[in-house]
């Protein structure tokens, strides 16, 4: 009598134990994390804010555009360009971020900056509070970090990720014959749908 070729509900139930003692299996591509993909991040919730007033954004899409390509990205390395619109009623703002390193950031949390050799260059932030009109002032550049949770493939799986961002940005309001430059809080963590 031969050995079944099938394994047994006991060997099944071993390997079960194993894979779920060891945590799960990692998705491949995923840093060693559990799963790719925004894991519940909301499509909304990235926040432009100063006294009395928010911008929102969201609905982001991410995409490998070549737009900031990093001199020092290791090959097959494409840059991300990261776009998306202000969600508040009656407005029409965008914003679009530009990261040179996706390898990095499925690791790391990246510097915020408006120089495009920055880790994450903010490439346009504007928007429509209040009856005013605001723009990203690119003379003063942003401070503060972003992070990302389920980024594989460096940014090119469809499964898209999360992206977590806490950083301070200069911008210009113009309000009717008025214009001022406001300091804003960019904050908040929302997904980004894959290409």
């Amino acid at each position: 009598m031969s050995q079944s070729r099938f394994p047994s509900s006991t060997s099944l139930a071993s390997i079960v134990g194993l894979v779920t003692g060891l945590g799960g299996l990692a998705a491949p591509g995923c840093g060693g994390r559990d799963s790719c993909g925004p894991g519940g991040a909301p499509e909304i919730g990235l926040t432009a804010s100063a006294s009395a007033l928010t911008l929102t954004y969201g609905d982001l899409a991410g995409s490998p555009n070549r737009d900031c390509p990093s001199a020092g990205a290791p090959s097959g390395v494409i840059s991300v360009t990261i776009a998306g619109h202000q969600t508040d009623t009656g407005a029409s703002g965008l914003i679009t971020l530009c990261i040179g390193r996706p390898d990095l950031l499925a690791h790391q949390a990246l510097a915020l900056g408006a120089e495009p050799n920055t880790d994450v260059h903010v490439v346009d932030l504007n928007g429509i509070a209040g009856g005013c009109t605001l723009t990203v002032d690119h003379t003063q550049p942003p401070a503060g970090t972003v992070s990302s949770s389920g980024l594989c493939g460096n940014g090119s799986d469809a499964a898209g990720f999360a992206l977590v961002v806490d950083a301070t940005v200069t911008m210009s309001r113009i309000c009717s014959t008025t214009t001022d430059s406001i300091p804003v809080t960019l904050r908040g963590r929302v997904a980004v749908s894959g290409p």
